[in-house]
């Protein structure tokens, strides 16, 4: 099977029914393990990213939330939010079909704070730079939280 046309497939499909172009495909052992096209327009979600859904069901399906050993396909180079996912679950390969020069001219997103001409560099800068607005307000308490999760994990719980 042609995984990537697979993922072309799914983002045309979703396009065709009113949703945004963006498509994933989770490949494990030459199978599709999982797969989602981008549901932000329909779920009025915007964490319904192709990528997410997709790592979310192959993670349910494997009982784990590391997918090495897979290859996953996604229509366009990730946003910081699916490659940070991509970064967590740890796949063997990712697999984008376009860059974010080439979709540019044809894409365009209506997010406050999302451009895709300055929207990667963001996370680049610190935090008190960004364009969305952020407050840091350090409590005790809530490094605690680290403190007790540490504490379990060495007592093996």
């Amino acid at each position: 099977m042609d995984f990537a046309q697979r993922t072309i497939d799914l983002a045309r499909q979703n396009v065709a029914e009113g949703g945004r172009p963006f498509a994933t495909v989770i490949v494990k052992d030459g199978e599709i393990l999982a797969e989602s096209a981008n549901e932000v327009a329909q779920s009025h979600d915007p964490t319904a990213h192709a990528e997410i859904l997709a790592i979310r069901a192959a993670c349910v399906k494997l009982g784990t939330e590391h997918l090495t050993g897979t290859t996953i396909y996604v229509l366009a180079h990730p946003c910081p939010m699916c490659l940070g996912s991509l970064y967590y679950c740890s796949p063997d390969e990712v697999v984008f079909l376009t860059s974010r020069e080439q979709y540019a001219p044809y894409y365009a997103d209506d997010r406050k704070y999302f451009e895709l001409s300055t929207f990667y560099d963001e996370f680049g800068k610190d935090w008190q730079q960004r364009r969305l607005p952020m407050r840091y307000d350090p409590r005790d308490a809530a490094v605690e939280v680290y403190r007790l999760w540490k504490e379990r994990q060495t007592l093996g719980q």
